[in-house]
């Protein structure tokens, strides 16, 4: 892709790994232009949304819950118990096929516009940095200068802020999983009731910190196994930020007196300002990278350059490879929307799996190793086992009626009461007059009730003498030899 006469020696090493083999410190200029005020604008509202929604319940409930411990789990209100893992199960698999749909599709704009690793660092520890230490030259030469008082300061104020925000971080993350009225209980009742707990978060603060001050862009090269697979997922359909080599070569300083169409230059002017705010440190006129984290932060760089200079804007644009190289505009084709299609089927269908799923699971089955019993002379009785999963958010009075065949129902010990959340069981007695018993297996229909309202039906089997079948059997041949 690229036609300057450079060699590829990009390609041999990271931007961000010396010769030596040591690491390169990324001073990227603050971006400037329209894509970085939406993403700016973008970055906080998710910020505002994931520290603000620990505190937002419904009905008395955390609005998004992710309790791995416990296995519950809350989304947006609506609570999921282990027995709806395979609702997750299936949103999993649904999740990654669409990460790998939308990323053919629209290539890495996740990691541009919504990836925490890039919304912390560009918009809350960058801008720290940019506050505290000054631009990137500042910064660069702030970090050359021996130690004074100044760089003192400025250092130890500028870690403290980011120490601060890593706890905070943390903080939030915890309330996610247990809850932001646990993490309260938690912190007032302070380290000495909860070792464990405190050493785990200081644990993660500090791997938290550790990464957005130090580990920065490694964490997208190194790490990040969605940026692994860029290179499997991506296509020449693939929508990417792209150079546009066919206007931009061959390069040129500027001249204002002259005309670069009459000189053959293209418009590209080497100003290297796309390499300046570059935040992972690379040359996107190199072509597609590893590094590249589509952060459109050397489009709105490139744009201000040629709107100073009188071209149009767009050498670095949202464009595929094949676009580029044909020389036609990015299009919305029948590609794009098939998978669109198709993304917004998965959506769909996890929609729908979610709204199937029901408040209460019931599961009757005999006790297991039982057979029928002689309950009194007139009849017989089966014992079973009645469980019952709460998911709601109220207390369920739980009563068992048989509606097929006539017959009667009695409960061993204690009335059913299923607290909300959790799992409740009894066994009862059905009772069942001999009479009415044709074989040795005969299906039962339950209604499950919760007061008057009905919750579901459900059925089993109760379980008579063999010889039921056998005196069946000799009435069905009496019949046959009266035939003959």
């Amino acid at each position: 892709m690229n036609n300057s006469e450079e060699p590829d020696s990009f390609r041999d090493r990271l931007s961000t790994i010396g010769e030596q083999g040591n690491r390169v410190w990324v001073y990227p200029k603050r971006p400037k232009g329209p894509y970085f005020n939406k993403r700016l604008v973008f970055s906080y509202l998710l910020m505002l949304f994931l520290f603000g929604a620990p505190f937002i319940k419904i009905k008395g409930d955390p609005m998004l819950l992710f309790n791995i411990i416990e296995r519950k789990f809350i989304l947006f209100g609506v609570i999921f118990w282990p027995q709806d893992f395979h609702l997750f199960v299936l949103t999993m698999i649904t999740f990654i096929v669409f990460i790998v749909l939308f990323t053919v599709i629209y290539g890495r704009l996740f990691c541009g516009w919504v990836c925490p690793q890039t919304v912390f660092m560009e918009f809350v520890y960058r801008q720290i940095e940019y506050l505290i230490e000054g631009n990137h030259s500042q910064q660069r030469k702030l970090d050359a200068q021996s130690w004074n008082f100044d760089k003192a300061w400025k250092k130890s104020l500028k870690h403290l802020l980011f120490f601060t925000f890593s706890i905070l971080t943390i903080l939030i993350f915890i309330a996610y999983i247990i809850g932001i009225d646990q993490l309260k209980d938690l912190l007032e009742k302070g380290p000495k009731d909860n070792v464990t707990a405190f050493v785990a978060i200081f644990a993660f603060t500090v791997a938290h910190y550790f990464v957005f001050a130090k580990f920065r862009e490694q964490v997208c090269i190194i790490v990040c196994p969605y940026g692994r697979l860029q290179g499997v997922l991506l296509d020449r359909n693939s929508i990417q930020v792209s150079y546009d080599y066919k206007r931009g070569e061959p390069r040129g300083k500027h001249n204002p007196l002259e005309k670069r169409e009459n000189s053959s230059k293209g418009d590209c002017i080497e100003c290297g300002s796309c390499e300046l705010v570059c935040p992972t440190g690379i040359d996107i006129r190199n072509g597609s990278q590893l590094e590249c984290i589509n952060c459109t932060a050397c489009m709105d760089a490139c744009d201000a350059v040629m709107t100073r200079i009188g071209r149009p804007k767009g050498l670095i644009r949202y464009a595929s490879e094949r676009t580029i190289a044909e020389g036609t505009p990015l299009k919305v084709n029948a590609r794009v929307v098939f998978y669109s299609v198709v993304l917004v089927g998965l959506l769909g269908l996890i929609a729908y799996l979610f709204t199937i799923r029901t408040d209460v699971e019931t599961t009757i089955l005999r006790v297991q190793g039982s057979m029928y019993q002689e309950y009194d002379s007139a009849h017989y009785s089966n014992i079973y086992l009645v469980q019952v999963v709460n998911k709601t958010r109220k207390e369920l009075p739980i009563r068992l009626v048989l509606e097929k065949p006539e017959g009667e129902i009695k409960m061993m010990g204690d009335s059913l009461i299923v607290r909300k959340g959790e799992v409740g069981e009894a066994n009862f007695l059905v009772v069942l007059s001999k009479e009415l018993l044709k074989s040795s297996a005969t299906e039962l229909k339950f209604k499950i009730m919760s007061g008057d309202q009905e919750i579901e039906e459900m059925k089993s089997t109760f379980v008579g003498p063999n010889k039921l079948d056998d005196t069946d059997d000799d009435e069905n041949d009496k019949a046959g030899e009266r035939k003959e």
